[in-house]
């Protein structure tokens, strides 16, 4: 029994380190190109344009995960995910070319998703009920410190362009090898005929249980991308300082990774889904704080920090929330169903966000992230509380 816990335990960790090296290169990745490219002179919406290939490639991939994750089990998914980021990563510096970067970031996403998604799946699938929280609250929280981490190695292209590229990769390297000491396991088969071979139906069936749950990953991923890529455009036309729009950012950064784990452990004790209206509320009336007192930057820090407290573990949050509501079995489907969501939440953001900056001028830009939250937390606080349909 000792053992079995000990290897249990270890198999949790190395999951959590592969993805903490994943949030950095992640981090540092958005960041190093985008500095570079402005460097070289390349056009703000093509920079802009190239940075979604990440996104694009997280859903080309995920229609067509699923399947080889049940068939030859989470290991060699891993293994393939991690091989696919670390080569791109090595690619980088072998070429300073706008489509050529686009492409690597494509496979980069594809890499990064079928490593996420497999590490997420194998988490959400080993955890005991009473700690699922706990330990998605741990998974979050690691690739949320190697995300804030990344973008501090940014200044090494002082160096030498290639430098950030080398050390992320041999850093993936190292996380990678670490797979082979696992035991691989495959997900719990499909008892329900119907939906053995019909992946659109397995689909259908999911969103039937954890639409509900997907939310919170569709409001983390319009968060990210929206806060990240368009609040220093309005901040700037609003002339605060752009060290003042850096600090910002990170203390909504600070602020999810402070209670990443409090509220994983609070949401195992409590219900999961108390914790997620909470939290969608408890965002928005911050940000719509925060577009009241917006003259005065260093409130707007504090509503910041404050509204990653209650919205930086939005994502962990939704994963456990889905697993409370969807079948064992179909455990996979629903992780697959909350990075899907992710995805177009990261990918509607700033379409959304640019569209409102360029035609609404009277309104502040945070009440729009206000009115979001708020109008996703009526929709899980009326249809969350519904009885989940039953698999046929």
């Amino acid at each position: 029994m000792e053992f079995k816990i000990s290897f249990e335990q270890k198999r949790f960790w190395i999951l959590v380190m592969i993805v903490s090296i994943s949030g950095f290169s992640q981090g540092m990745l958005m960041p190093l190109i985008s500095v570079i490219f402005e460097k070289d002179g390349v056009s703000s919406s093509l920079n802009g344009l190239n940075a979604t290939a990440l996104y694009i490639g997280t859903l080309l991939i995920s229609p067509f995960i699923e399947q080889p994750l049940r068939k030859f089990g989470y290991k060699p998914i891993i293994l393939t995910g991690g091989a696919v980021v670390f080569f791109a990563l090595m690619l980088f510096p072998l070429w300073k070319h706008v489509l050529f970067w686009f492409i690597l970031r494509l496979l980069i996403g594809i890499g990064d998703h079928s490593l996420h998604y497999s590490t997420q799946t194998w988490i959400t699938s080993s955890s005991p009920e009473n700690r699922l929280g706990k330990n998605i609250a741990i998974y979050g929280l690691s690739f949320g410190i190697g995300f804030a981490v990344g973008p501090l190695f940014v200044p090494l292209t002082e160096i030498s362009e290639a430098f950030p590229f080398i050390i992320s990769s041999m850093l993936c390297l190292a996380a990678w090898s670490l797979v082979f000491f696992l035991k691989n396991e495959r997900p719990e088969p499909i008892q329900t005929k119907s939906v053995v071979d019909n992946i659109f139906k397995r689909y259908v069936v999911t969103l039937k249980f954890a639409w509900v749950a997907c939310l919170p990953s569709l409001c983390y991923g319009f968060l990210e991308s929206t806060l990240n890529s368009l609040f220093p455009v309005y901040a700037l036309r609003n002339h605060f300082e752009v060290s003042m729009v850096s600090f910002i950012l990170a203390a909504f950064s600070i602020g999810g990774i402070l209670t990443q784990i409090p509220l994983g452990i609070l949401g195992d004790k409590i219900g999961r889904r108390k914790i997620v209206l909470t939290s969608l509320l408890g965002g928005g009336i911050i940000f719509g704080l925060g577009s009241i007192v917006e003259s005065y930057q260093w409130m707007v820090a504090i509503c910041f920090g404050l509204a990653g407290m209650f919205c930086g573990s939005l994502f962990s949050l939704g994963i456990s929330y889905m697993s409370d509501m969807t079948p064992r079995e179909l455990l996979p489907t629903g992780n697959l169903m909350c990075s899907i969501f992710f995805s177009v939440g990261s990918l509607t953001g700033p379409l959304l966000g640019g569209l409102y900056l360029q035609y609404v001028h009277h309104f502040s830009f945070l009440l729009l992230v206000s009115i979001g939250l708020l109008i996703v937390f009526l929709i899980s606080w009326y249809f969350g509380k519904r009885p989940t349909s039953q698999l046929v």
